[in-house]
């Protein structure tokens, strides 16, 4: 068996977490084992298994073509700090309890040093439309060589300022900001501290008016957009001092984190029209939205339908009336009718009286 990729050596903070690594390739596949031995000058080498020190040891190992194995520790404590050692070997007896392997076990280790974590000060203030969001870490704390704000993983300021203080400002209100940031110190390791832009519910409504129809299923939905999320949702409705919950079965609710969802069954026309609000409150207040429902009657999807054959109706009646009252087209010219021939008479007639005169 050998090594094709090897543990590296770390630092981490207490409260942080830590994940080794290790690879090996052999004939037939080896096995890894991962084992710790402390900083106590008394402390001897022990096997570490998944779910160790109090399940917060992971270990998680695959074997195809070549091993592979990972151990994660988390929420560390000064006493993870120490020599975590790789071991593989593909010895057919390497685990048994009386013989001693032909090969022995190879090994590669990597130290992980758990530093106290230093106490980080945050402060949030709002002055003149701007907000402002500080760090500042207490010593003793590993060399700063920059700064950086995070919001998530979308990195909003970057600095190289060594100060232990750090600072970013926000043009806008707290309501408008509202969530968690981070502040980063770049140190061997990484120091992390986080600031909670907190305000009431900020509650809106997913549409300020809905329809539906009659006997159907009306939805209505308010959403939070604002940190921290609503622990607490109520529904109104407009002219009732109880929530809707606590009427008929035909009210269901369901609210997770920043949405809440109302569901009416078999809308009324007569009942369910109306302003509904709904309320959310968490530990800094409370807000609230309107949403007007309006139920229509089933009959309402045909009027449509029936204003198109009304406007075609009243068309066809214009034609036909407008046919009927048009004046008697003058006769058409035809060769062979009775027009022609009576000028062709009067014609002959005069042609006729002309050869008279000059006869005479």
């Amino acid at each position: 068996a050998g090594f094709i990729k090897s543990p590296l050596s770390q630092k981490r903070l207490t409260q942080d977490s830590v994940e080794l690594y290790c690879e090996a390739i052999g004939n037939p596949i080896p096995e890894i084992q991962w084992w710790f031995e402390g900083n106590d000058p008394n402390e001897t080498y022990a096997q570490l298994w998944d779910g160790a020190r109090q399940d917060r040891v992971k270990i998680n190992a695959t074997y195809n073509l070549h091993s592979t194995s990972t151990i994660s520790i988390a929420n560390l404590t000064s006493d993870d700090s120490g020599m975590y050692e790789c071991r593989a070997s593909n010895d057919p007896d390497r685990n048994h309890l009386s013989k001693s392997p032909k090969v022995k076990w190879i090994r590669s280790q990597a130290n992980v040093f758990v530093i106290e974590r230093p106490e980080i000060t945050t402060q949030v203030s709002e002055t003149s439309g701007k907000l402002t969001l500080s760090c500042n870490v207490s010593a003793p704390y590993p060399t700063i060589t920059g700064h950086k704000w995070m919001q998530g993983e979308k990195t909003l300021e970057e600095d190289e300022n060594t100060s232990a203080f750090t600072s970013y400002t926000i043009n806008g209100k707290k309501e408008e900001h509202s969530g968690v940031y981070e502040c980063v110190y770049e140190a061997n390791p990484q120091i992390r501290g986080q600031v909670n832009v907190s305000v009431p519910p900020q509650v809106t409504a997913y549409k300020k008016s809905e329809h539906g129809n009659e006997g159907d299923t009306g939805v209505l939905i308010c959403k939070n957009p604002s940190f921290p999320a609503v622990t607490t949702w109520s529904w109104f409705k407009s002219g009732h001092g109880v929530s809707a919950a606590n009427a008929s079965g035909r009210y269901i609710i369901k609210s997770s984190g920043n949405k809440t969802e109302l569901r009416i069954l078999k809308l009324d026309i007569e009942q369910d029209t109306g302003d509904y609000f709904c309320n959310g409150t968490n530990s800094y207040g409370t807000g609230d939205a309107t949403v007007n429902l309006r139920v229509r009657s089933r009959l309402a999807a045909l009027w449509p339908f029936l204003g198109i054959v009304a406007e075609v109706l009243v068309l066809v009646t214009i034609i036909f009336i407008y046919e009927k009252r048009r004046k008697p087209d003058e006769a058409p010219d035809d060769d062979d009718g009775g027009s022609a021939p009576l000028k062709s008479n009067a014609t002959n007639h005069k042609d006729k009286n002309v050869r008279q005169r000059n006869a005479n």
